[in-house]
């Protein structure tokens, strides 16, 4: 991981490689693995980017919350998530791209095995706050294992 030229006193410059950063439990989410991309170091927390992917089946997803954040973005990358954002659902499938406003109420609430996706968030430093459920969401789909 090269973060040696300084280009401004609050962000520097960052390359992070494939091998540099692996794949981490101890995220937002049990159920998701977290890979650093060096942003936020390099932006001196104004950022944050990482990519995510499924580690366990879904089963009761994420719950309604909102962040405390001023830009929020997902990226899928590979397979598929339903959300909810307020009182609609919304399948993400690989090339889709979400912003989600700020404050939005949602609950991302089934996902693909191989589901893997970009979030890039500001600050990154974001808060997620538990808020009442507008409306029920469907049930997931369970994960069948090929025999």
């Amino acid at each position: 991981m090269d973060t040696s030229t300084t280009t401004s006193p609050l962000t520097s410059f960052s390359h992070v490689r494939e091998g540099d950063t692996e794949f981490e439990a101890g995220g937002l989410r049990d159920f998701f693995l977290y890979r650093d991309l060096g942003i936020a170091a390099a932006t001196g927390g104004q950022v944050v980017a990482h990519l995510v992917k499924a580690n366990m089946a879904p089963e009761v997803g994420t719950g309604w919350h909102r962040h405390e954040a001023n830009f929020h973005i997902v990226y899928m990358l590979k397979g598929w998530a339903r959300f909810m954002y307020d009182d609609k659902e919304t399948l993400v499938k690989a090339g889709d791209c979400v912003h989600q406003r700020p404050g939005i109420v949602h609950f991302l609430f089934d996902y693909s095995k191989d589901m893997e996706y970009l979030e890039i968030v500001s600050p990154a430093a974001f808060t997620s706050i538990d808020m009442p459920a507008p409306c029920a969401v469907p049930a997931p789909t369970p994960w069948v294992e090929a025999s």
